[in-house]
């Protein structure tokens, strides 16, 4: 069951969503996300980033706590970043937060706008609303119970934040002990229709969708009529995201370590397909991570952390979307969260958490493989990335 809070009655300008430049021979800031309260790190890193060779130029580094989810939001002009606290050591009573800053993507310098409650612990997931609103942010726990939340914070004119309009609850728990003793909010989600809200919660083995209405007549959020779609008991669903046409979508689920592709129409998934991550025979401890498609919607890729520390390769079928296994890649390290695909597809950058080094491999675009002889970025605890156009 979920419980929506009002916070409080705010209206904010509608600013333009961010810009995808396609061109291959386009230049792009790449923006790295790490942890730093290991002390390898400072914050948010900005890399020119060389679509011809895969290299990259440290620009600038910003500093802020634990940036180990970013969104890119203001026609390229503003970054979010997660604060996730209080991490691994922190008090249970510390609250995270969410950092907004401008960005000149032509310098790579970030500044401060400004930081807000994200009236949650850990927050690990943000994204903005469709039509610039809202910034919403997964929780994934808040001390005491209720479990986790996401909560819904207004963007100003020059892209500020203001305090959460909203926060939504969930409640429950699952059978993974230690890992679901709670209800745990993993990612939030939109559909490409914009009205729908998808919150992937590891915690309670659910995905609930809520329908969102910017014009404040439904509430700004109000569950959809099957409110949830359950998944297998123990699987953990992390995160989720739909093809370009809106058909399609594709679920890491981390506890069991599998991919789901699921059918969407009007606000409402079904399951079809669900596939483990690990090559048969493999005993290993597991962890699905990330998901992401190719730009062209051929090929979806999944990170297996754990034991594993592998990037594995599915193609769609462009028929019912389902997926075939095409090959798997080392990651060269342990524990790969996060990775992220260039615009133009040749390049793909995936990040080893717990060895302080990122691989930049080569991608072949029709075969969907990742090439031999990456380039290494040695950064402390890398976890998310994100490619923006440099002009």
């Amino acid at each position: 069951m979920a419980a929506l809070t009002a916070v409080t009655a705010v209206t904010a300008p509608q600013h333009a969503a961010a810009q995808t430049a396609n061109a291959a021979g386009a230049s792009y800031d790449l923006l790295v996300g790490t942890y730093t309260t290991n002390g390898k790190s400072v914050g948010i890193y900005v890399y020119r980033f060389d679509p011809q060779t895969g290299g990259t130029t440290l620009l600038s580094s910003a500093p802020t706590v634990n940036p180990s989810y970013l969104a890119v939001g203001s026609g390229n002009r503003t970054v979010y970043a997660v604060n996730e606290l209080p991490g691994d050591n922190g008090p249970a009573n510390e609250r995270g937060g969410v950092s907004a800053f401008s960005f000149d993507p032509a310098s790579g310098h970030l500044a401060l706008l400004n930081r807000v409650s994200s009236q949650g612990n850990d927050p690990c997931y943000l994204s903005l609303s469709p039509d610039g609103k809202y910034l919403f942010v997964a929780n994934y726990s808040v001390a005491a119970n209720p479990g986790g939340s996401f909560a819904v914070l207004p963007v100003g004119d020059g892209g500020s934040l203001s305090a959460a309009v909203l926060s939504v609850h969930h409640e429950g728990s699952g059978p993974v002990k230690g890992r679901q003793d709670d209800a745990h909010v993993h990612s939030t989600v939109f559909a490409p229709d914009g009205r729908y809200l998808f919150a992937q919660d590891l915690g309670i083995d659910k995905l609930y969708g809520y329908r969102y209405t910017s014009d404040g007549t439904r509430g700004l959020l109000s569950p959809t009529p099957t409110r949830y779609v359950n998944m297998p008991a123990g699987s953990g669903p992390r995160h989720l995201v739909f093809d370009a046409k809106g058909q399609r979508a594709y679920l890491t689920s981390e506890l069991s370590a599998t991919v789901t592709v699921l059918q969407y129409a009007n606000g409402e998934l079904t399951p079809l397909q669900t596939i483990r991550l690990a090559a048969p025979g493999f005993t290993g401890k597991q962890g699905a991570g990330a998901i992401h498609l190719s730009p062209d919607g051929r090929f979806v890729y999944a990170t297996n952390r754990g034991d594993a520390n592998e990037i594995v390769i599915f193609s769609v079928d462009r028929h019912d979307g389902k997926l075939r296994l095409v090959g798997r890649q080392s990651t060269l390290g342990r524990t790969p969260r996060e990775f992220a695909i260039d615009p133009s597809g040749r390049w793909l950058i995936v990040g080893n958490q717990d060895s302080d080094t990122a691989y930049v491999f080569s991608r072949h675009p029709d075969a969907g493989l990742l090439g031999p002889n990456p380039v290494r970025l040695d950064i402390g605890a890398p976890v998310d990335f994100k490619f923006v156009p440099a002009s």
